[in-house]
């Protein structure tokens, strides 16, 4: 086993493909291959499922993974304390719903940094990429919601992918509308109200079930739906098609604008939005501050964080 055989499994694990981690990793695919069915071969484990869709870590690699990652920490700390090794760049990837507050977070915490080099990813994505995202390591943490409907659906899978959810706020359903919307002056409306206007809803591809919707009450019927792919084009079509979608009620003027209200939806269900992490593998400083950032932004909205 070498350094940088683990390297390569990391790298491997985080790009969730042979051939893209090879790319980045300026070598041959077939060489790559061979250092990680070298060290598979050394250790007398499978580190990678290996199907016609690409690689996914088995339960043993899940383990692997977790000793090289502290492996290369320590290394890297001999380095810096023995030879002025400048550290490495400060890494951060998050997997999310799509939440205004989740983005400015990751504002504020790049703001906050003093770091020279850093290399983060947010991934505004669909709820079972989410998952697949930390079970497989290219992100650290995922945001998303429970609640009554799929709160069972979803801690099954969590447990199957040995993730782990921890709540941050609960939040009344609120439906997102343009400023100029005919409802916009209401405090309080029902689904009953909003028949006549489009919904728009996040599409979720392949994984295309109501209890992966990133909408609540999400089995209640629609005459006008829309599913739309990025949360840019959906404001867009608030705006220019009086539509509605339905999320937890936050929203960031400074990212956001003022074209784009929240108003409570009168209903008895709420979200449990919280972070999903992988139960195996402590998170990093950098995975904490963030965590640290969402909760200032949603106790400065006003919701109380649960612990």
């Amino acid at each position: 086993m070498t350094i940088q055989q683990l390297k390569y499994v990391i790298k491997t694990a985080e790009c969730g493909s042979i051939t893209e981690a090879a790319g980045q990793l300026f070598i041959s695919q077939p060489s790559l291959s061979a250092a990680l069915k070298e060290i598979e071969t050394e250790f007398g484990i499978e580190i990678f499922h290996r199907t016609s869709k690409g690689i996914s870590l088995s339960s043993d690699g899940i383990e692997f993974l977790s000793y090289a990652r502290q492996i290369l920490e320590q290394t890297e700390l001999l380095e810096q304390r023995y030879t002025n090794k400048k550290p490495s760049k400060q890494l951060c990837a998050v997997s999310t719903q799509h939440y205004a507050f989740a983005v400015n977070a990751f504002v504020n915490l790049i703001s906050s940094l003093s770091a020279e080099e850093y290399e983060f990813t947010l991934r505004e994505t669909r709820t079972y990429e989410i998952i697949d995202d930390v079970a497989n390591f290219r992100s650290e943490i995922g945001i998303l919601y429970f609640s009554k409907f799929n709160e069972k659906v979803l801690k099954k899978i969590l447990t199957e992918r040995h993730l782990s959810f921890t709540p941050l706020f609960e939040a009344v359903p609120h439906i997102f509308i343009s400023s100029a919307h005919p409802l916009s002056g209401r405090t309080e409306v029902t689904l009953e109200e909003l028949t006549e206007y489009p919904f728009l809803a996040f599409e979720q591809g392949t994984y295309n079930s109501f209890y992966f919707s990133e909408e609540i009450l999400s089995t209640e019927p629609h005459k006008k739906t829309i599913h739309v792919s990025d949360r840019a084009t959906l404001f867009n079509l608030l705006i220019g098609l009086n539509g509605y979608t339905i999320s937890t009620g936050i929203l960031n003027r400074n990212l956001n604008g003022d074209n784009i209200i929240s108003v409570r939806l009168k209903t008895s269900e709420t979200m449990k939005v919280g972070i999903v992490f992988h139960k195996k593998v402590p998170l990093s400083a950098m995975a904490l501050d963030y965590i640290k950032e969402l909760k200032a932004l949603i106790a400065a909205d006003g919701y109380a964080i649960l612990h």
